[in-house]
C-alpha cells in the first residue's frame, strides 16, 4: 500500500492531502524503463569491447583451442622431421643401397604417389578447421605409404646383401674386350646416326672398335644360354645369364669358343670380334639387360677401371657419333 503524503495549508491552518497526477507515474515508470534499457546497453558495450572479461566457461574453451594449437604444432614437427628423415633414408638407398648392389632405383613418381579415385576424406570436410585437419591426413597417408614401399625396398636390399658374394661375381663389371688405353670406345648408349640410314637412332649398347680375332671376354660369371646367329642384325652373337636378372650380349663375332649350356666365369674368352650380321667394320657390339630391359653397360666397369680411366670412358661414350651397326 503506497504512503499517503500531506502538506500544511497556511490559509486554512490544516494539513491536506498531495493528489499524485496519473501522466507523473506514467512518467515515471517510463523513465525507470528507459534508465534500465540504457544501462544494459551500456554494460552489453562495455562488455563487448573489453576481451579481459571472459566467462569461466570462455576461459575453459580458450584453454581446450590452445592446448589443441599446440599439439597440432608439435605434430607438425614431428611430421616435418619424420618425411626429412624418411627422405635421406631413400636418398641412401638410391644412391648408395642399390648402387652398390645394381638395382635399379625405385621411381620418383612410386615414392610420392598419392592416393586416386574416391575422396578419402570426405568424412573431415564441413567443420571450421577442415583444411588444417585435411591437409595433415594426407601427409600422415602419404608418409605411411612412402614408409612401405621404402619397407619393401630394404627387404630387397637386405636379400641381396645376404647374396653379396655371388652377386659381385655374376654382375657383369668388366670391359668385355682389352681396352687399356681405351681407344677401342666407337659408340657409346644413347641416340647415335645409323651408318645405313644416316637417321637418328637408339642405340642400346656399346661398340668397341677392334680387328677380327680380337678375343672377347666374359664380363661376369653366368651360363651361356645362345651362341648362334638366329637373331636379327646381331650375325653370330653370345648371350649369358648371370643370375639376379642380369643378362649380357655380345654381337657380330667371328667365331665362338663356347656354346649353349656352358659355364663361365668373368674374364673367360668366349668368342672373336668379327664384322657378321648388320655391321659396316669389326667391332664388338655389347649390352647388358636388366629385367629384360636393355641398360646403359657403361656403369658396369667398375671392375677394371680406375676413376680416372672411367671417367674418361664416360667422355667418350658420350660422343654422338655415327655407330658400327
Amino acid at each position: 500500500m503506497s504512503k499517503v503524503k500531506y502538506y500544511y495549508d497556511s490559509e486554512t491552518l490544516s494539513y491536506r492531502r498531495i493528489e499524485q497526477k496519473k501522466g507523473r507515474k506514467f512518467g515515471i515508470a517510463a523513465l525507470a524503463v528507459v534508465s534500465s534499457l540504457l544501462s544494459g546497453f551500456l554494460l552489453l558495450l562495455i562488455y563487448l569491447n573489453i576481451p579481459q572479461l571472459e566467462t569461466p566457461k570462455e576461459k575453459a574453451y580458450k584453454r581446450e583451442l590452445e592446448n589443441m594449437q599446440l599439439q597440432f604444432d608439435l605434430m607438425n614437427q614431428r611430421l616435418k622431421r619424420d618425411e626429412n628423415i624418411l627422405k635421406e633414408i631413400a636418398e641412401r638407398d638410391d644412391n648408395i643401397y642399390r648402387l652398390y648392389f645394381g638395382a635399379n632405383p625405385i621411381p620418383e613418381e612410386l615414392r610420392k604417389a598419392g592416393f586416386g579415385g574416391v575422396n578419402r576424406y570426405k568424412n573431415l570436410e564441413g567443420f571450421d578447421n577442415s583444411d588444417i585437419i585435411v591437409e595433415s591426413s594426407k601427409r600422415i597417408d602419404k608418409l605411411t605409404k612412402q614408409i612401405v614401399v621404402q619397407s619393401k625396398s630394404l627387404d630387397e636390399i637386405a636379400k641381396l646383401a645376404e647374396q653379396k658374394e655371388e652377386l659381385l661375381a655374376t654382375i657383369p663389371a668388366i670391359q668385355p674386350i682389352q681396352n687399356s688405353d681405351l681407344k677401342r670406345m666407337a659408340s657409346g648408349y644413347g641416340w647415335r646416326s645409323d651408318p645405313f640410314t644416316k637417321a637418328r637412332k637408339f642405340h642400346y649398347g656399346m661398340d668397341f672398335s677392334a680387328a677380327t680375332g680380337t678375343p672377347i671376354y666374359a664380363s661376369g660369371n653366368g651360363v651361356v644360354t645362345r651362341a648362334d646367329a638366329n637373331s636379327s642384325g646381331y650375325g653370330k652373337h653370345i648371350r649369358i645369364d648371370h643370375g639376379f636378372n642380369y643378362v649380357s650380349l655380345y654381337a657380330h663375332l667371328s667365331n665362338y669358343k663356347v656354346k649353349k649350356g656352358d659355364k663361365v666365369k668373368r674374364g673367360d674368352v668366349i668368342g672373336y670380334v668379327g664384322s657378321t650380321g648388320r655391321s659396316v667394320a669389326p667391332h664388338l657390339h655389347y649390352e647388358i639387360f636388366k629385367d629384360g630391359e636393355r641398360i646403359n653397360p657403361r656403369n658396369f666397369y667398375y671392375g677394371s677401371l680406375t676413376s680416372e680411366e672411367f671417367n674418361e670412358m664416360l667422355k667418350a661414350s658420350n660422343l654422338v657419333n655415327e655407330t658400327l651397326d
